[in-house]
């Protein structure tokens, strides 16, 4: 899911107040499609999941979790750098955006295909380091998602630069219905057919990529080829690349903390179950089984870094344009307004998942993922809920020019994330103790990688999330954890209520502590005014 990015905006006069008045509530209704989008597509991911759990299996969706761990890793890096670095050559483009975009694909393109033929190659070398071969066949045929992805995203970029965020949000929109669809038709067919799900979820997928990209075309088109050599607004390719790596290695590290607990975790519960007495087919899928248990945890627990970090990615481009101006202040106070709203509602989130983790997997999954995986989504989401901070943190680093600290930070936690969870999930009980045990030792690692993005952020901003605001939140939901632990599992019509319940004192608890006053109420209401006029 891509979204908007800011640009600077150009200086206007009176004469052009009228017309700048319009670009910015244009600005502003493409920014709620992309938002929109984002909702439509969290909806979908919790349809996706949940159909294919019984369209492939649970053990083909655990096999499939394997093959998208890596995937999602690439993928993600490549839609977000590409995205954003043709949006800020053609941003820049002036009159010359048609030939600075052509100048961009030459880039993209050879580095697609490049990327989709090393990661098909790397693919039996991963499913031996998962202990699981019968992934790699369908590893390989991912690696032409990894082509297509190197193509589609540069042209979103493309919209994203010239400010037409309303089809932008269009193609996230049609894509992820077409890979939905793709992923449980196709994953059904050929698993009811030729017992080959798993493959046929992939090829779906494929099918989906390959089905978007004409649509991007018609509404980006390719650019032009420059008209001039040397021309300062159209980026050279080497001088493009070099501006394109810093911004791919912090995605990339970024990515890989978000998916590097399951890939570890993947290779110890091969190995668990194989020493637990299983052999061949039956160890495959018995591993793949708690694989997906994880994944489903996963689900629910990335749900708080999704819906806060789209909020922040609209508040900090102002301290982008106030630390451009060298206002020092003005860093501060929108670092530490746009972090305590973050924590705030990251807390509002993370608490009505630990408060009923037995019944939100239950409703979504089943009572088989709700058994096994209710006391791991317990633990994982404190850690996500860190992460999602962490985030937050990076999100600052960046717009005050400190990528290279950003990029760094995250990878020292990647590294250390994934020696804790190899030391957990290799001396933990097969099953259900290894999941315990991973989780754990992920949140305890984002928690301490919090702590570190806090003091980085507050050295260069002077601000982070207010510390009565960070204690505040953790008690609603150390109380929320803890009323969790007595609860029993609710059916499909009591969680929604139980969830707004738990929700509701979770606010309530921050009233009457004093953290909500009467100037967030107005500045809620005044949002909700202002959406109603746009």
């Amino acid at each position: 899911m891509v979204r908007p990015l800011s640009h600077p905006a150009p200086s206007a006069s009176k004469q052009d107040e009228p017309q700048a008045g319009q670009g910015a509530r244009a600005v502003g209704r493409g920014g709620l499609a992309v938002l929109g989008a984002k909702a439509y597509f969290i909806l979908l991911g919790f349809v996706q999941q949940t159909a294919l759990k019984y369209a492939i299996g649970m053990a083909g969706y655990g096999a499939l979790s394997r093959v998208l761990a890596p995937a999602n890793i690439i993928n993600n890096v490549i839609v977000s750098s590409s995205t954003q670095g043709v949006s800020r050559a053609v941003a820049g483009g002036g009159k010359r955006q048609d030939e600075a975009f052509r100048a961009t694909l030459r880039v993209h393109v050879p580095l697609a295909i490049g990327l989709a033929v090393l990661f098909a190659l790397l693919s039996p070398t991963y499913a031996a380091f998962q202990k699981s071969p019968h992934i790699a066949r369908p590893l390989r045929i991912v690696a032409c998602v990894v082509a297509i992805y190197g193509v589609y995203a540069p042209l979103v970029g493309s919209l994203n630069g010239r400010a037409m965020f309303t089809r932008q949000a269009a193609l996230d929109t049609i894509f992820a219905t077409l890979r939905t669809v793709g992923m449980i038709g196709v994953g059904w067919f050929f698993g009811s057919h030729f017992g080959a799900g798993v493959e046929g979820a992939v090829l779906g997928f494929v099918i989906a990529a390959l089905l978007i990209v004409p649509m991007a075309l018609f509404w980006s088109g390719t650019g032009r080829t420059p008209d001039a050599e040397g021309a300062p607004e159209v980026p050279r390719g080497t001088t493009y690349l070099a501006q394109l790596l810093p911004l791919a290695l912090a995605q990339l590290f970024a990515n890989g903390l978000m998916q590097a607990d399951i890939a570890v975790l993947g290779r110890f519960l091969s190995s668990g179950a194989l020493d637990s007495g299983l052999t061949g087919a039956a160890a495959a899928s018995s591993s793949d089984e708690w694989v997906a248990v994880y994944r489903f945890c996963q689900f629910f627990a990335f749900l708080p870094y999704q819906l806060v970090l789209s909020i922040a990615q609209i508040l900090f481009p102002m301290v982008a344009r106030a630390h451009a101006e060298h206002d020092r202040e003005a860093v501060r106070r929108y670092v530490e307004r746009g972090a305590r709203i973050s924590a705030i509602a990251c807390g509002l989130f993370v608490a009505v998942i630990a408060a009923l983790p037995a019944s939100v997997l239950g409703m979504a999954f089943g009572t088989v993922v709700s058994e096994r995986g209710a006391d791991t989504l317990r633990i994982l989401v404190i850690g996500q809920g860190a992460f999602t901070l962490f985030g937050i943190g990076t999100t600052v680093l960046a717009s005050l020019g400190k990528e290279r600290l950003s990029a760094t930070l995250s990878l020292v936690l990647l590294l250390f994330l994934t020696g804790s969870v190899w030391v957990a999930s290799s001396h933990a009980e097969y099953g259900e103790p290894q999941l315990r045990a991973t989780a754990l030792s992920t949140s305890v690692t984002l928690a301490v990688g919090l702590l570190a993005m806090a003091v980085a952020v507050r050295r260069y901003s002077g601000a982070f999330i207010p510390v009565a605001t960070f204690l505040r939140a953790l008690g609603g939901i150390g109380l929320a954890y803890a009323a969790g632990l007595f609860l029993p599992r609710l059916g499909l019509l009591l969680t929604p209520v139980a969830a707004g319940v738990v929700a509701v004192a979770y606010v309530v608890l921050l009233a009457v502590t004093g953290e909500l006053k009467s100037a967030d109420r107005e500045m809620v209401l005044s949002l909700i005014s202002r959406r109603k006029r746009a």
